[in-house]
């Protein structure tokens, strides 16, 4: 999979773990985007990926792609968060201390 491939695949499933975090009574953490979703939760957040897309295009326009790699960094830990999140609502544990 190629760095651009993986960030189409890492931001579709930041969209998607996002908006099921706050269906089950989660909040967004960053406050530009959480001012976008007051106006429409998924109106907003399409448009802040839109926005997110047409950067990511600018960095592939300019022969930035690694770039794109760091943000592929980011973006994983944000999705690997917000599972994290969707399963503790969920009531399921995933890290335990071991005794």
């Amino acid at each position: 999979m190629t760095t651009i491939e993986l960030f189409v695949f890492i931001q579709v499933l930041d969209f998607v773990t996002t908006l099921i975090g706050i269906r089950m009574g989660g909040t967004e953490m960053s406050p530009f985007v959480r001012w976008m979703m007051e106006f429409h939760p998924v109106g907003g957040l399409t448009a802040v990926k839109i926005l997110g897309f047409s950067m990511g295009g600018f960095c592939i326009w300019s022969h930035r792609v690694k770039v794109l790699t760091w943000v592929n960094y980011v973006f994983g830990g944000i999705v690997i968060w917000n599972l994290y999140n969707i399963a503790g609502a969920m009531g399921v544990t995933v890290l335990m201390a071991s005794r």
